[in-house]
């Protein structure tokens, strides 16, 4: 009685997995056909439907990937056969359809050619440039981006960082009108403009891990599958650009980063800071993966960008089996040469729990305390709870306690709050 419900269900599973993995290929490909990101992704919705129709009597194609491509290009091919007729020039276009159309099928019956698959490669690689284009903001470009190339759905954006369906929706439907509006091109920018324009890819992608890594507000320590999705998008840049360090940096500092998820919460999913963490639940596949990415970007040749440094920072931490086997030393170096090249008062102040942890709380703290009166810090609460760490450290026990509240009425993050919370209740 259950059978047909159960082989829908997981035919609709299937496709859902496929197009997680399949639909920023497809929406690229499309978006070289028609110039157009927005008309693109609805040319692939459309292709989506066609599949939810289909599959669950026909069954899953043997390359559903390909399924999917064909179906959008040809709907695609449609679109510009009606714009032609609307804008009355088919001569101009008719040449191009033809070519076009004549790939539409033999292309993918059989799966993608070495020649098809370098091209599919290089339309991803212009829509992570358009999704990440800066004439978006910042939280556009995140929702486009895990929309266009992260396969997410609305809901899945909007939940993933604390917000209405409908204000994700907007963001999105803004974001594409506003590059339809500025006429950028569905291109790679050319080679002096490339370096600005990675430098937003590369923001982007980091953006999103890290808020799957430490969520900034809500109920979750953390929501691993924006990790993940960062870590996917990741890793299809470093193929798509292997040339490129900072690419290979990134991506290593986020595969190090991500070996500690699974330690950094208990079995109640309460957090786990650094120092106190099982570091036998380290994965150390992805440990492996990041140091093998960290030596590709050094390998890159030139100076070691910010990312890089951050990775190599990482590293540290990950070779070392406990916590004072740790090159603080290094990580002091390390944090030095990064406030060379990006300065922040956040780089500022982890280098100062690193200078507490190689020289000494009291070190630490005078670095703390000159940080004390930047506004750029002034709600973070990362600030006191350092602070209140060493001063426990240095014996001072009331200033740290009040320091670690403060902190916890800083954070927008419930589980962190507690975290803090308890700390400043176990010091006597």
């Amino acid at each position: 009685m259950n059978g047909p419900a159960q082989r829908d269900a997981a035919t609709h599973r299937a496709i859902e997995a496929v197009w997680r993995i399949e639909s920023a290929k497809v929406i690229a490909h499309v978006a070289r056909i028609v110039r157009d990101v927005g008309s693109a992704e609805e040319i692939a919705q459309d292709a989506l439907v066609a599949a939810l129709e289909h599959w669950p009597t026909e069954g899953v194609p043997d390359n559903p990937g390909a399924w999917l491509m064909t179906t959008a290009k040809r709907r695609a091919l449609d679109k510009l056969k009606l714009d032609a007729l609307h804008h009355r020039k088919h001569d101009e276009l008719g040449a191009d359809l033809d070519a076009l159309e004549a790939h539409v099928v033999p292309d993918f019956v059989d799966g993608l050619d070495a020649a098809r698959a370098d091209d599919i490669g290089d339309d991803l690689l212009r829509l992570i440039f358009t999704a990440c284009h800066p004439v978006l903001s910042t939280d556009a470009r995140v929702a486009l981006t895990l929309r266009l190339l992260g396969g997410l759905t609305t809901d899945e954006i909007a939940r993933a960082y604390l917000s209405s369906e409908a204000t994700i929706a907007q963001r999105i439907v803004r974001a594409k009108r506003t590059l339809t509006a500025a006429k950028v091109p569905f291109e790679l920018p050319r080679a002096d403009a490339r370096g600005a324009r990675l430098a937003s890819v590369l923001e982007v992608i980091y953006l999103i891990f890290n808020e799957g890594y430490s969520a900034t507000a809500g109920d979750d320590w953390m929501r691993p599958a924006l990790c993940e999705e960062a870590l996917r998008l990741g890793r299809i840049l470093a193929g798509l650009a292997p040339k490129e360090g900072e690419v290979h940096g990134l991506v290593a500092l986020m595969e190090i980063q991500a070996s500690r998820l699974h330690a950094r919460t208990d079995t109640e999913g309460r957090p786990v800071l650094l120092f106190d963490q099982d570091r036998s639940r380290w994965d150390r596949l992805l440990i492996r993966r990041g140091l093998e990415a960290l030596d590709r970007a050094i390998a890159s040749g030139g100076d070691a960008g910010p990312y890089t440094l951050q990775a190599a920072l990482a590293a540290c931490h990950a070779r070392a089996n406990t916590p004072e086997e740790t090159d603080w030393n290094q990580i002091v170096a390390l944090y030095d040469a990064l406030a060379q090249i990006a300065p922040s008062p956040v780089v500022a102040l982890n280098r100062a729990v690193a200078v507490g942890m190689a020289f000494g709380p009291q070190a630490g703290l005078d670095c703390v305390d000159a940080l004390v009166d930047d506004p750029a810090l002034s709600r973070y609460h990362w600030l006191p709870s350092v602070r209140g760490d060493l001063l426990a450290k240095l014996g001072r026990i009331d200033e740290a306690r009040a320091e670690l509240a403060r902190a916890a009425s800083m954070t927008r993050n419930a589980r962190e709050r507690e975290l803090l919370l308890e700390r400043a209740s176990r010091l006597h």
